[in-house]
């Protein structure tokens, strides 16, 4: 007797964690009521791009359910289904080093593939990660986009948040809320922030500048994120908060100390500096240098 293929679990049951998200997109795959457009909202880590893809799988999938054995299947694992189109972030063509954006000529690209009738299904499927990262034009032009989506074809942004990008693009999807996963503490951020900044506090500016040499763009999101929620957490110590309201509650005594060396005022503004750092990321700027910045003001406001 031959044996059944073993499955490739890969698609929305292989999803953890959000059992909400997954529910809201069986029921609307079981209805046979696919949006044109969906909004997958979550913090990064919560499984929106891993999500993404599984449901482009099962879209294509022969079977309709993400199978796992069948030939698109197999293509959309490989990343070499024709029917699937993931837009990311790119530095600028002139500048590999540059900021990552999704920019108007990769809008268009996107719009010329999504013209193009199906090559091996009856849809297509387009996946923007990171659309908070749409520059310039590229919001208005998405919008007309999907005021006039293409027959045949499901369109999934990945968002951070809902104001990530304008209430207009977003009134036109189906939203989809991930959960923050781990209660929502991404202690690997906070630690390597905490440790630049030990870094520069024991060693001084020239081992800061060492520890931050290989620092890419990612690396420095986390990095600045983390040096958000310390601001956070020295807040919350220096309103007299528990500490198990703070993102580590191990590190209470330590925070509590640094915390009563800094009035409340200047911790509101380092937080603005951290979030005005993160922002600035998504501009041509260097990440190393907007690390090492943040780095050092925020060590002059807790010395």
């Amino acid at each position: 007797m031959a044996r059944e293929p073993k499955r490739d679990p890969v698609g929305l049951e292989a999803i953890e964690g959000q059992p909400r998200a997954v529910a809201l997109l069986r029921r609307a795959l079981a209805a046979r009521r696919v949006a044109h457009a969906y909004a997958f909202v979550g913090p990064a880590g919560s499984g929106r791009a891993t999500t993404a893809r599984a449901f482009a799988r099962t879209l294509l999938c022969e079977t309709d359910a993400g199978c796992g054995r069948c030939r698109p299947c197999a293509l959309v694992a490989a990343g070499a289904h024709p029917d699937l189109h993931i837009l990311v972030p790119t530095p600028p063509p002139t500048n590999p080093r540059g900021a990552r954006a999704i920019r108007i000529d990769a809008v268009r690209e996107l719009e010329r593939q999504a013209a193009l009738r199906p090559a091996l299904g009856r849809r297509r499927v387009l996946i923007v990660d990171e659309a908070d990262r749409m520059t310039g034009e590229s919001p208005e032009a998405f919008l007309k986009f999907l005021e006039e989506p293409p027959p045949d074809t499901v369109i999934v942004l990945v968002l951070p948040h809902a104001r990530a990008v304008p209430a207009t693009v977003l009134s036109r999807c189906q939203v989809v809320r991930f959960a923050p996963r781990d209660g929502g503490r991404p202690a690997g951020a906070l630690d390597e922030a905490t440790a630049l900044l030990e870094t520069a506090r024991a060693d001084g500016v020239a081992a800061l500048l060492r520890r931050t040499d290989r620092l890419d763009r990612a690396g420095a999101e986390a990095v600045l994120d983390g040096l958000r929620l310390h601001c956070r957490d020295l807040l919350l110590a220096r309103a007299g908060a528990p500490p198990a309201l703070l993102t580590d509650p191990g590190r209470g005594a330590q925070v509590a100390a640094e915390a009563a060396r800094c009035s409340i005022a200047r911790l509101v503004e380092a937080a603005e500096a951290c979030r005005r750092a993160r922002e600035a990321l998504v501009h041509n700027v260097t990440p190393r240098l907007t690390v090492e910045t943040t780095v050092l003001r925020l060590l002059a406001t807790t010395s």
